[in-house]
């Protein structure tokens, strides 16, 4: 009888696991791990790197490179139609161009496995971020 209760509780749990993950899907269509390119746009020319997204629950991380194109970035985001905006929680010394830390304001588009986002800021250059799951 013990084992048929176990067995009953596992599958509860498995159960419960997977409706989980099954509601974040829903809530947020975006969530995944993301791979592409970065590049910022100046006026005196153009940098691009690999990057690395991961949406997930309202969270994100930001994978960057060490020259910092782009810088990266780990917090929070929210969804509106047209645009997605992160609030970064990383603690960053004054050495380089902020925007290029995943922050703020973005417009995106997103057709289920292709993610473009894209902001100008603060006049000094156009960020975009041009990924896929």
């Amino acid at each position: 009888m013990q084992t048929l209760q176990k067995w009953a509780l596992f599958s509860l749990l498995i159960l419960g696991i997977w409706g989980c993950h099954c509601d974040d899907e829903v809530a947020d269509p975006m969530h995944g791990r993301y791979t592409g390119m970065f590049t910022v746009t100046y006026g005196s020319g153009s940098q691009s790197g690999e990057v690395i997204l991961n949406l997930y629950a309202g969270r994100y991380t930001c994978f960057g490179n060490s020259n910092r194109i782009p810088a990266g970035g780990r917090g929070t985001y929210t969804l509106d139609e047209h645009t997605i905006t992160f609030f970064d929680e990383n603690v960053w010394t004054a050495d380089f161009d902020w925007n290029l830390i995943l922050n703020g304001e973005y417009e995106y588009t997103f057709d289920g496995q292709k993610l473009t986002l894209w902001a100008d800021k603060n006049d000094v250059g156009h960020y975009r971020y041009e990924l896929e799951k």
